[in-house]
């Protein structure tokens, strides 16, 4: 019982110190051009796919949940040529994503908003898959299932520049695809079926980024920006 009790007041005591220490630049990543999304408190600077503010209740102990939201969290400005690197932890059976270059925000008649887009899916399918985490979603899928157990932090960089998205889950590279060669709707450049209506040669390189909810509960942290040459 006495074990419990000093685990738990350690745990008050360090528990607000260690959240202080997410959702921050370091020198280095100031130095070398990176821009903090999330500020850890607030929706600052994030939006509603109908570009309309997003409540509070949204943050969560030092991370953005998107869960409930109207398909997805959107970052308030359009972006092209970037890294984006961030943390995330999912719950059991979690179906989320990070979108990419969503434009415009606006959905076509019978699909929603992320056929706009290009989805890197966030999601505790095993795999390798179409659907893995870190799979350009239906597109591409993972050469390995770089995810940590369901409850553990994650880190996800994702390098979206001109043709080319490549994604590293935890350090380790999961996915990439050059755009230029998806030249038909509908199919991919092997000539195998997927379910997008869209030639991605052709999709916008400029877009709006976003934490998608899909029913369940999801965190995103230490949400992090490079601007790549061609901004």
């Amino acid at each position: 019982m006495l074990h419990r009790f000093l685990a738990l007041l350690i745990l008050t005591i360090w528990a607000p110190s260690l959240i202080a220490q997410e959702n921050l630049l370091t020198d280095q990543e100031k130095t070398d051009g990176w821009i903090l999304l999330f500020d850890g408190k607030s929706t600052r600077g994030w939006i509603s796919p109908k570009q309309k503010p997003l409540p509070a209740s949204h943050v969560q102990q030092g991370a953005l949940n998107p869960h409930p939201c109207d398909y997805m969290l959107v970052y308030e400005k359009p972006l092209e040529n970037f890294v984006l690197a961030l943390d995330f932890k999912i719950t059991e059976k979690c179906n989320s994503g990070l979108f990419l270059r969503t434009m415009p925000l606006q959905p076509r008649p019978g699909k929603d908003v992320g056929f706009n887009g290009i989805e890197v899916a966030i999601d505790a399918t095993p795999g390798p898959g179409f659907h893995t985490t870190g799979a350009i979603y239906d597109l591409v899928p993972t050469q390995i299932n770089a995810m940590k157990p369901v409850g553990e932090w994650n880190h996800i960089e994702i390098t979206s520049n001109g043709s080319l998205i490549q994604v590293v889950v935890n350090g380790k590279l999961v996915s990439k695809i050059d755009l230029d060669q998806w030249k038909e709707v509908n199919k991919r450049p092997d000539g195998s079926a997927h379910k997008f209506d869209i030639a991605y040669k052709n999709h916008p390189r400029k877009g709006y980024i976003g934490l998608q909810d899909h029913g369940s509960n999801c965190w995103y942290r230490n949400i992090k920006l490079k601007p790549l040459p061609g901004n």
